[in-house]
């Protein structure tokens, strides 16, 4: 049995970091992982926004399932079983530090051990009215949040300085595995870095593929553009906001290395997995898109890297992976059963052999008219838009989704979305969350 430490960052595309191919930020600490670990090259988030993503990663379960539909907790039922009380329950020692963003407040959540927790201030959002569609006025001004500030990162710093203090005070102590989750916010907007890191990284270029190609001109896509009237950022801005990004993301990976050195000077590098994650991604002006919101590439997957008594070192598996899996290998390494019902197969069991491996995302949020689900399987993507036409991507031979091919590979879209099917009714789901979300923006206007 092994202990595990889970570092979850906030909105990494996993594209930006040199174990995933781009070396113009500097991560070395990810790449040392990498290197020593098993890097997950397809590993995606249950939901491209914070609370449904965490909600589902904490519960085991589908977003649709816990209802969970967005960032408003109003209504959200805060009674399912968490991960750190099903590990807690049966003997292992939880800890949680930092951003809890869940279907529950972090002192309800059963961990042995809740600290600095960041529970989102209910109730949490009202922007995500789909019919019609919420557009919020005044958010282009949100282009200018990029730049160096002194204190920028303070809160991470310190959810990683209580981190280091329990490695160095508390874990040697304790008899039984434990698993210690940090939940940091960076590079989640704005893109306000640290001077040394701001200074580290050069001008960046525009993004390659801009709002005016093909998958930009989907109805979803302009919806989410139309949501945050991104088409009003100038050229300007968009630099700064994509190097500010980078900044983030090496200022995160300096928290990695912090949290690596800890467990060394520690003694437990032998007992301890180590895992790097977040909780979903981020456009950074693709198709002419920002943030999360949205089921391609950069925004639903995230990065995952494994390493430790559990994980051979220098292995890359191309079989795609989501954070339920990551979840179900905490219950694998530290020998816990994991609870009746749950999602996820242990990480430690997924090789590049397992090729007909099925993974599901979907989006209910805000910036969208309806309800989106996501198939990866193989090489290929499908994705379901109530209202709107799917789409279909060949990851392999077009990594930046730029050719749809649903018309010209119907079988095959059939067959995705027959597996899509096998998940949840698509139609009957978008129903569920459009009735929820009316029944939160009714409650939400009564407190008014």
């Amino acid at each position: 049995m092994s202990n595990c430490l889970v570092l979850m960052s906030d909105e990494h595309n996993p594209r930006y970091a040199s174990p995933y191919g781009l070396s113009s930020v500097q991560t070395p600490h990810m790449q040392a992982l990498a290197d020593q670990g098993v890097l997950y090259a397809s590993a995606y988030c249950p939901s491209p926004i914070c609370m449904p993503s965490r909600s589902a990663f904490m519960a085991g379960r589908r977003v649709h399932e816990l209802q969970a539909y967005s960032n408003c907790t109003m209504h959200v039922d805060p009674s399912p079983l968490s991960l750190g009380a099903a590990l807690s329950q049966a003997g292992v020692h939880s800890v949680h530090i930092g951003k809890t963003d869940v279907y529950a407040p972090g002192r309800m959540l059963g961990f042995s051990e809740m600290l600095r927790a960041g529970d989102r201030k209910f109730p949490g959002g009202s922007s995500h009215r789909r019919n019609p569609m919420t557009i919020r006025t005044g958010a282009a001004a949100r282009a200018d949040g990029y730049g160096e500030a002194p204190h920028a990162g303070a809160y991470d710093i310190e959810c990683v300085d209580r981190a280091v203090e329990w490695l160095e005070e508390s874990a040697g102590a304790i008899a039984s595995p434990w698993v210690l989750f940090v939940n940091i916010v960076n590079p989640h907007f704005p893109h306000v870095a640290p001077p040394e890191f701001w200074r580290r990284v050069e001008e960046q270029d525009l993004p390659a593929h801009g709002s005016h190609c093909e998958t930009a001109r989907h109805p979803y896509a302009e919806a989410v553009r139309q949501h945050f009237e991104t088409e009003l950022f100038t050229d300007e801005q968009v630099r700064g906001l994509r190097r500010g990004y980078l900044a983030c993301v090496a200022f995160v990976d300096q928290q990695l290395g912090r949290l690596l050195e800890a467990v060394e000077e520690a003694g437990l590098g032998e007992s301890t997995n180590i895992i790097y994650t977040s909780d979903h991604g981020e456009m950074l002006g693709k198709f002419g898109m920002w943030w999360k919101c949205s089921l391609y590439e950069d925004a639903a997957r995230v990065p995952l890297i494994a390493m430790g008594p559990d994980f051979d070192a220098g292995q890359s598996v191309e079989t795609p992976v989501d954070l339920h899996d990551l979840q179900a290998s905490l219950f694998g390494a530290t020998g816990a059963p994991q609870p009746s019902g749950w999602l996820g197969t242990p990480l430690q069991g997924i090789s590049n052999r397992d090729r007909g491996r099925v993974v599901f995302s979907e989006y209910h949020g805000h910036g969208a008219p309806g309800s989106s689900y996501m198939i990866r399987k193989g090489r290929w993507k499908y994705i379901h838009y109530s209202g709107a036409a799917c789409q279909l991507f060949d990851l392999e031979a077009d990594p930046e989704e730029l050719c749809n091919l649903a018309l010209t590979e119907e079988i095959l879209a059939e067959e995705m979305a027959a597996e899509l099917r096998a998940v949840c009714s698509p139609s009957l789901e978008n129903d569920r969350a459009e009735q929820f979300i009316d029944q939160q923006l009714r409650s939400i206007e009564g407190m008014a």
